[in-house]
Order: C-alpha cells, then sequence, then structure tokens
C-alpha cells in the first residue's frame, strides 16, 4: 500500500475486516488484471473510506478501475479521485507537474461571445514561464496561434503540459489599454514549485505589516523533503526579527496540500499555543476510528501544534491574521483558518472559498510493479480544538471582494487590488503611494488551471504519524 507503516497498520485492524458483510470468503485474483486493482480498490476503501456504509456490496469485475472506483462513491463525495500513475499522483501533491511554470484564469469574452480571455494569474519562481518573461496580468487568447473559444478551450488546455507558445497582450497603463507583445514561447518541464512565492515587509502610519504568499502546502520535494518548511521558517523569523505588527497571508491560489505543511504554518502563525493545544481533530469512520484507538490512543485522532521559535503569533496585534482569499482557496487552506480560529482573531478579505472540511490520503503498492494505479479517497472529516467543523459551503469573507479584474497589478504591489484593501483595513491609507489611474475591467470566469491540477483541494494526511 503507501508505505510499510500502512502494512503494519494494516495488520493492526485486520481483526475488523472480518466483521465487515461485503466479503464474507477470501477472493483470489491474478496480479496486473483489472480484477486484481479492482479487489484491492474496494479492500482499502471498505476499510478506509469515510462514507464506508455507503459503499455497495463486493462485486468485483473486470472494469475500468478508475470507472470502478468512482463507481463506488458515496452522493456525499465531491472530492476523492484515481488515476493510472501513482507517481504522478505523488509528484502533483508535491508541485511537480510537467508545465511551463504559469497558472492562469479563463474569462468569458465580454467583446465576442464565444470567445475566450486567458490571464496569467501568477507566475512561478525559476520557471520556463519566468525565463521567457510571462507576467502575472498578462492577457492571451491564443494557444500556439489558435484564437480560444467556448468550443475548443478544452482542448487547446492539452497543448500547455508541451512546448507550447501563447500570444501576449501587456497591460499598457499610460494608454490604459491592452497591446501585443507577441508570441511567447515556452518549453514544458517536470518542475517543482516553491509554495513560498512571497514575502515582505511594509511599513504604514507606524505599523509594520508582513505579507507572505503561499500556494501550495508542501514541506519540501522528494530530493530536500523539509526544504520548503525551512524556508517557510525562516521567512518567519525574519517578520519575528523585523517586529510586524499584522499579518496578511494571501492563500487565494493556494488549494490545499499535505497535512505536515498546514501545521507547520500554523505553529508559526497561532497566538498562545504550545505543543500541548490540539489544532485538528479527525472523524473516520466507526470500525477504524475503534482500531486507531485500540492501536495508538485516543491521541491517535488528534494533531496537535508544533513549539517553533520563530512563531510571532504573541507579537501580533487584532487582528492578528488577514487572510486573502478567493474561489479557489481550499481544502487545507481551509483548515489553517479553522484549526486557528479558536487561538486567535482572523480577518477574511477576497471571495468565498469552496468548502472542504475533508481529508484524504495516497493507496498506492510501490513494491507491485503490475498495479500502478493510486486512489486519493476521503478518509477523514477535520474540527478544531471546539470541534467546530462548519465550513462546508466555504469560508464568507469579512471584506468581499473578488480578483477578477483583466487589469492586474503584480503580487506585493501595495496597490494590486486584495493587498491595497489589506493595507487600509489594517493601517489606513497611505498618501505617499503612488496612485495608479485606470478602469478596472471586471470578468466572469469560465476556469482556472488551478482546479485542472489532480491536487486540486487537497488535504492530505498521514495515518502514521
Amino acid at each position: 500500500m503507501k508505505n510499510i507503516s500502512f502494512y503494519i497498520f494494516l495488520s493492526g485492524i485486520i481483526i475488523f475486516s472480518s466483521c465487515r458483510n461485503k466479503d464474507p470468503e477470501p477472493e483470489k485474483f491474478d496480479n496486473g488484471t483489472n480484477e486484481y486493482v479492482n479487489n484491492w480498490i474496494y479492500e482499502n476503501m471498505n476499510l478506509y473510506y469515510y462514507w464506508t456504509d455507503d459503499l455497495p456490496d463486493k462485486n468485483i469485475n473486470g472494469e475500468n478501475p478508475e470507472d470502478f472506483f468512482y463507481g463506488l462513491l458515496s452522493n456525499q463525495d465531491r472530492f476523492s479521485w484515481i488515476q493510472p500513475n501513482f507517481q504522478e499522483l505523488l509528484n502533483s501533491l508535491q508541485g511537480i507537474t510537467l508545465e511551463s511554470g504559469y497558472e492562469f484564469i479563463l474569462y468569458n469574452d465580454s467583446e465576442n461571445a464565444n470567445g475566450v480571455i486567458g490571464q496569467i494569474a501568477y507566475v512561478k519562481k525559476g520557471s520556463p514561464a519566468e525565463n521567457a518573461g510571462l507576467k502575472r496580468g498578462d492577457k492571451f487568447t491564443k494557444i500556439n496561434s489558435t484564437n480560444l473559444t467556448l468550443d475548443n478551450y478544452s482542448d487547446l488546455l492539452g497543448n500547455i503540459s508541451q512546448n507550447h507558445s501563447l500570444t501576449i497582450e501587456r497591460y499598457n497603463f499610460q494608454n490604459e489599454s491592452f497591446e501585443e507583445i507577441g508570441d511567447f514561447d515556452l518549453s514544458a518541464i517536470q518542475f517543482a514549485e516553491n509554495p513560498n512565492h512571497l514575502d515582505t515587509v511594509y511599513t504604514r502610519n507606524g505599523k509594520k505589516i508582513g505579507y507572505y504568499v503561499y500556494n501550495l502546502f508542501s514541506v519540501g520535494t522528494d530530493a530536500d523533503s523539509a526544504a520548503y518548511a525551512i524556508e517557510m521558517d525562516e521567512i518567519f523569523a525574519n517578520f519575528k526579527s523585523e517586529g510586524i505588527d499584522h499579518l496578511v497571508l494571501d492563500l487565494r491560489y493556494n488549494s490545499g496540500g499535505a497535512e505536515r505543511a498546514t501545521i507547520n504554518l500554523a505553529s508559526l502563525i497561532g497566538s498562545n499555543i504550545s505543543d500541548q493545544d490540539v489544532f485538528v481533530k479527525r472523524e473516520y469512520n466507526e470500525e477504524l476510528k475503534q482500531a486507531l484507538i485500540n492501536e495508538y490512543g485516543e491521541e491517535s485522532l488528534n494533531r496537535r501544534f508544533i513549539n517553533k521559535t520563530s512563531n510571532i503569533g504573541n507579537d501580533l496585534q487584532s487582528p492578528q491574521l488577514t487572510v486573502l482569499t478567493s474561489s479557489r482557496t481550499a481544502s487545507a487552506s481551509e483548515l489553517l483558518i479553522n484549526g486557528l480560529d479558536p487561538f486567535m482573531e482572523t480577518f477574511i478579505i477576497g471571495d468565498t472559498t469552496v468548502g472542504k472540511n475533508v481529508g484524504s490520503t495516497s493507496f498506492y503498492e510501490d513494491d507491485n510493479p503490475e498495479n500502478n494505479w493510486g486512489m486519493q479517497p476521503i478518509i477523514t472529516k477535520s474540527f478544531n480544538s471546539l470541534n467546530q467543523s462548519d465550513y462546508d459551503l466555504g469560508f464568507y469573507p469579512d471584506i468581499p471582494l473578488k480578483d477578477n479584474d483583466l487589469v492586474k497589478l503584480q503580487l506585493g504591489d501595495v496597490n494590486e487590488k486584495l493587498l491595497k484593501e489589506a493595507l487600509i483595513y489594517l493601517a489606513g491609507s497611505d498618501e505617499a503611494s503612488r496612485t495608479l489611474s485606470y478602469q478596472a475591467i471586471p470578468s466572469k470566469d469560465i476556469i482556472g488551471s488551478m482546479e485542472l491540477k489532480r491536487r486540486f483541494g487537497i488535504y492530505d494526511i498521514d495515518l502514521s504519524n
């Protein structure tokens, strides 16, 4: 299965698997066949799936494993998924994908009923897109010289995981219009995104405000499994040395990731916390819950904060945490907000978040070359220390503000739409700040590249911890 710790865990819970009526007799299936994979899927879903009582009776056949898996899911489940290559699954959870290193949003073209406009949401550090000179706010209507339309955009998006070109228009603030600046040739590589996108400190009206753009909950790559977490600790050590009064955490493009990274960030932010305080309580199906308690005790249902020397929570003024959100802020991002809520005042600016209060874990057989499938089923529901988990419809912002203008300033620019609102809320207006005169162009979005990634909406947990 997932790793050796899972094998040990399975041996500890096998005693209750025989209690289920769905598999009264042991069955054998030829390795490498759909029947074998489907049996592997069912057995693990039968043990771990959060809605295990909703599973149909066991009926293994030779249908495609993807169809078999989705046929098992509860109608309450919006998030479980499976794919043929488990290594691609694991890579996606670490932010490693075949790409050029930019995220985008597609909008309806208000001037062309069938037209589609693409816009760069952000460019990843050290990526081919950054090296090519692509910037946040750049607009494109062509991929490989073909115009994007409502009829063809899905097909054209299939080209971005390989070498491709975008015809780019960039906004000219002097002329207050978009101008075509040419075709950008972009190579696609196996790219690992560093989630620590941007950090800086602003001084305004006597207050110091830390700003941190964090785009994926990941502690590191396989090659260096703690690199991103170490860098995060260093960022907060700098915030601490700078003596910031408020923290603005930009999660508008963060759709989730690993629980380990979430706990690390929460432990750097939380006020009056220690490793004795509960960050998240997990709820499982009843038999898995009891097996965990029998094997590891009640504490196995909880995850606590960790003590961090770079914690800034006790130094922050109210509201200690201001979060920038979008309709793509999901899962582990929402877990962070919910887990910190009992310990500090949190203020949200942006759009209503996705609303995912459940978590999953990765299942695969890394020692069986004939089964390359990997699945990510929901196995737990999350609660904070006050037993609150009422964000299945998302967190509604205190100041609603959509990031849907076609004219976009760079992240970190004090006049950028959401950041500007946060700075004014926390420290008032700043007469010294430059002002830009331009007419905003709000647009209706169709889909973003974040939703197209398998990792979208992931809160990935490790049962062995």
